[in-house]
């Protein structure tokens, strides 16, 4: 254990450190090495962290040169400010460039999905602060990495059928490995986690409480450059122990277990609203309602996604994603969802088809079915 008048002397220093980025404060991500430790800082505090493509190809490029460098021994990455970690992308900037024909639409899901199968399939060990929103992109630059360290301030959801999308960011990976029916009942209804049930679900590795980050920052950036994956996971562990807030608060969903694991077992949405409907309790009646407030083709893509993605790999089950992608470019209810939720603000998308029975098999098909090969997604 660090004496406190050490890591006090340590959080000095490092706030020194800090202030030599001055310079770079207007710049919309942020790289940094600390001894043996590369730190990225997402740095859009007033966009919430909001992921763009040139935050995407910037940590992308980083990422490649500090994996190669025989100087840096772990990664770390976290957001500006304490409202958030990243909110997701950039998706009105999407949807805008695909009105357009501009190749934004397609590059921006293409380098993301590539930078997160990078963040899985990482050499070093790689910690993401999830202190704050994390949503969407933020989730894809978080849950594939071998860390995640939640804090009271986490606030974490999935909410892309309520915009005509899907989970994506390997959403279709993670989430289906989730235990019982969890991961299929935050990907069609976008329920928000907060605070330890975030850890509690398997989403964060790790709870450490917001006061302890400074602690956590500068017991990581001295960690001895061997120290690897297990060095990482006893600094964790050992603020985690720590980290008494809400330790005996129950989890939100443990009341609704059963019957999430029940009513979202069905294979198709016809039979997961059926079984809703017929529960006839509070809960239930709850759930059904903001389904239908959903895109109707992105809940029975969402669905579809889901299940398949539990025999896939991330690579996998990413080269899928991308194919939706672009299907969604490439349809309606997208951009009315973006045009409802983020732009007019109106909360009223009116969806096509408006009903889970009006979206045909056929259309399901033709979100899953290959692109031109020169198109696809190639990891």
């Amino acid at each position: 254990m660090i004496p406190r008048s050490i890591l006090r002397l340590h959080v000095v220093v490092q706030h020194l450190k800090m202030s030599q980025m001055s310079s770079k404060a207007g710049e919309e991500i942020l790289f940094q090495v600390i001894n043996n430790t590369g730190v990225i800082t997402l740095n859009r505090p007033k966009a919430l962290n909001a992921l763009n493509l040139s935050m995407v190809r910037k940590m992308f490029s980083q990422m490649m040169k500090w994996e190669e460098d025989p100087n840096i021994g772990l990664v770390f990455i976290k957001g500006e400010g304490e409202k958030a970690f990243c909110a997701g992308g950039d998706i009105r900037a999407v949807t805008e460039a695909g009105r357009k024909g501009d190749s934004l639409a397609q590059d921006f899901f293409k380098e993301e999905y590539i930078l997160n199968h990078k963040i899985g399939n990482y050499k070093k060990p790689y910690i993401a602060l999830i202190d704050g929103i994390t949503m969407g992109g933020g989730v894809g630059l978080s849950v594939h990495g071998k860390f995640r360290v939640g804090t009271e301030r986490t606030m974490f959801a999935m909410p892309e059928t309520g915009i005509g999308l899907f989970p994506d960011v390997g959403g279709g990976h993670f989430l289906p490995r989730l235990d019982g029916k969890f991961g299929i009942f935050l990907a069609l209804t976008g329920f928000r986690l907060k605070g330890r049930d975030v850890e509690k679900i398997g989403i964060a590795t790790h709870f450490i409480e917001s006061s302890k980050i400074s602690e956590l920052e500068e017991r990581l950036t001295n960690l001895k450059f061997d120290a690897g994956q297990a060095g990482v996971a006893d600094v964790l562990e050992d603020l985690q122990k720590q980290s008494t807030f809400d330790a005996d608060k129950e989890f939100v969903l443990k009341a609704h277990t059963d019957k999430i694991n029940r009513l979202f077992a069905g294979q198709t949405m016809e039979k997961i609203f059926d079984a809703l409907q017929k529960d006839e309790s509070d809960w239930a009646r709850k759930q059904l309602d903001i389904l239908k407030k959903m895109s109707p083709t992105s809940l029975k893509i969402t669905l579809r996604l889901l299940l398949e993605g539990q025999s896939r790999s991330l690579a996998e089950d990413l080269r899928i994603e991308y194919r939706l992608s672009q299907r969604c470019l490439e349809d309606r209810d997208f951009y009315e969802g973006v045009r409802a939720v983020l732009i007019d603000k109106d909360n009223n998308p009116q969806w096509n088809p408006a009903s889970i029975k009006d979206v045909s098999q056929s259309k399901v098909e033709w979100f899953f079915s290959p692109l031109d090969p020169k198109k696809e997604l190639i990891l």
